[in-house]
C-alpha cells in the first residue's frame, strides 16, 4: 500500500474507522476529526466543523461528511472511494454478524451484547456532540449558544428543530 497515495489514504482511514463505527456513522466524529484534522491535516478545525453541517444538512444518510472529506482530499475519486470505505465493510460486518444472531436467537449472547452496546453508542454520540461543539465554537457567545441549546434539549420536551431556528436566526443576525 502505498501510504503517500491519498486515495489509500482514504480507503484504509474510513475502512478501519467504519468497523468502530458503532451506533452509526456520528459515532466515528471524534475519530473523522483527529484523523482528517490533527493527524492527516486533510482540514481545519473549521472545514471540519463546515463539512459536517453541510452533511447533516443535506439530504442523505449521516454519513455524507466522509464523502465531503474524501472530496476534499482527492475530488470525486476520493468522494467515492471514502463513501465505499466507509460503507462497505461495515456492512459486510453487520450481515455476517446478523445471519450469527439469528442462528443464536435461543441463546442469551445476542441480547447480552445488544445491552452493552447501548451505553458504548451513547458515550461515543456524546463524545462526538463535545467534538463538534469544541470545533465550530469559536467564542465565548457560540459556546454559551450551544450550552443552553444542550439544555433546553435536555430539560425540556422542545422539539428541536425550534431550537436550531433560535441558534440559526442568532447567526444570521451575527450574535454568533
Amino acid at each position: 500500500m502505498n501510504a503517500e497515495n491519498p486515495v489509500w489514504s482514504l480507503l484504509w482511514t474510513f475502512g478501519l474507522i467504519s468497523l468502530f463505527a458503532v451506533g452509526g456513522g456520528n459515532s466515528a466524529i471524534p475519530e473523522m476529526h483527529r484523523v482528517a484534522v490533527d493527524v492527516r491535516h486533510w482540514l481545519t478545525d473549521q472545514q471540519f466543523a463546515d463539512v459536517f453541517a453541510i452533511s447533516q444538512l443535506s439530504p442523505g444518510p449521516n454519513v455524507l461528511i466522509v464523502t465531503l472529506i474524501g472530496y476534499s482530499v482527492a475530488g470525486v475519486v476520493g468522494a467515492v472511494v471514502a463513501t465505499l470505505a466507509m460503507c462497505v465493510p461495515t456492512a459486510v460486518l453487520a450481515y455476517g454478524v446478523s445471519q450469527l444472531m439469528a442462528r443464536s436467537s435461543h441463546a442469551s449472547w445476542p441480547g447480552l451484547i445488544r445491552t452493552a452496546l447501548v451505553p458504548l453508542s451513547i458515550g461515543l454520540m456524546g463524545a462526538s456532540g463535545l467534538i463538534l461543539a469544541l470545533t465550530a465554537d469559536r467564542t465565548w457567545a457560540a459556546a454559551l449558544v450551544t450550552a443552553i441549546a444542550a439544555l433546553l434539549a435536555v430539560a425540556t420536551r422542545l422539539n428541536p428543530l425550534w431550537i436550531l431556528l433560535a441558534g440559526g436566526c442568532l447567526g444570521f443576525a451575527g450574535f454568533i
